[in-house]
């Protein structure tokens, strides 16, 4: 079964999107795209036993909610790549409000029972007013690590326990299970979070991060935790498109242990899925122990590929909030 092709054939039953061209353009681009997180809910519906087209109004659902998620998120960073570039703010917040609607359509239309819709219903809602409040601390663009755990508690985990939870839901999982399977997606979304950051962090050229100022967890470990290199951190920092800044700043994120705190954090992440996936009855389990590797494997990929698996120095005494 092909996913995307699924997810965006279900949704165009609503009239909606025939009578809002721009809106099917969007979804089919969006499609096009191949969103890994459009899968979740399949990959939760398979774990509990079921065929991944009982998923697909869940899928239609959390595609609906990313898209929404996405058009007000890319207006608040001033992405340069965001949607509302070329069709304008205006337009970009009718379509964010839209498909948020959209979103509760898609489960409305489900063929599940009436209980499992409503439940469905309400954590597809609650996610959403979380992640709003998310947002509105990211632009604060924390400035310690406690700030920057609940941007991560509100804006990110969110969104992808919902999407274990509704595909849990839709493949009649017990409810216990269900909301087992939502507590790893949580933990799943923070391990997103750390990996993009890390990965933001290192990439080359300088990644809008740090042209915009913000702070993602190995900066703002590098620029708050006392080491020796943190003053010239800063000063590079500040900046970061001068000369050979980047590669500097990258440098002392590695030595100061940023990097190392990152992968920490991961892996702690990582091992507490595993233990408590361990403890969900499942049919499938593998399939979700699967979806949790990939996000660890990319990361030794990337040490590897920059020689770094013999560089990362070992975790240094770090401040009490750091340990």
């Amino acid at each position: 079964m092909d996913v995307y092709r699924s997810t965006v054939n279900y949704l165009l039953r609503f009239p909606i999107f025939d009578s809002w061209p721009e809106m099917k353009t969007i979804l089919q681009r969006a499609a096009s795209g191949a969103p890994r997180d459009w899968k979740l809910p399949v990959i939760a519906c398979q774990a509990a036993g079921e065929s991944p087209e009982k998923a697909i109004p869940a899928s239609a659902a959390l595609a609906c909610a990313q898209l929404s998620i996405i058009l007000v998120d890319d207006m608040l960073d001033d992405d340069p790549r965001g949607e509302y570039r070329r069709i304008g703010y205006g337009n970009a917040s009718n379509f964010a409000i839209a498909f948020q609607a959209a979103g509760m359509d898609a489960l409305i239309g489900s063929d599940a029972n009436a209980s499992i819709r409503l439940e469905a219903l309400d954590s597809l809602n609650r996610m959403m007013l979380t992640t709003a409040r998310g947002q509105e601390l990211d632009i604060q663009n924390p400035a310690d690590e406690s700030a920057y755990w609940r941007v991560v508690e509100n804006k990110s985990a969110p969104f992808f326990g919902c999407a274990i939870y509704l595909g849990a839901l839709l493949g009649e999982a017990d409810i216990s299970a269900a909301r087992e399977l939502e507590k790893l997606g949580k933990l799943y979304g923070e391990m997103i979070q750390i990996h993009d950051d890390l990965n933001d962090s290192m990439a080359i050229p300088a990644n809008s991060d740090w042209l915009q100022g913000r702070k993602p967890l190995p900066i703002l470990f590098a620029l708050s935790v006392d080491h020796p290199d943190r003053a010239r951190f800063a000063e590079l920092y500040a900046n970061i498109s001068v000369g050979n800044a980047l590669a500097e700043a990258q440098e002392i994120l590695i030595r100061c242990g940023a990097v190392s705190y990152c992968v920490d954090q991961l892996l702690r992440r990582y091992q507490a899925g595993q233990d408590l996936l361990n403890r969900i009855p499942l049919p499938n389990k593998e399939i979700v122990v699967s979806l949790m590797e990939t996000v660890v494997a990319p990361v030794w990929k990337l040490f590897e590929e920059m020689g770094l698996s013999s560089a990362i120095p070992p975790m240094a005494a770090w401040s009490s909030d750091w340990e």
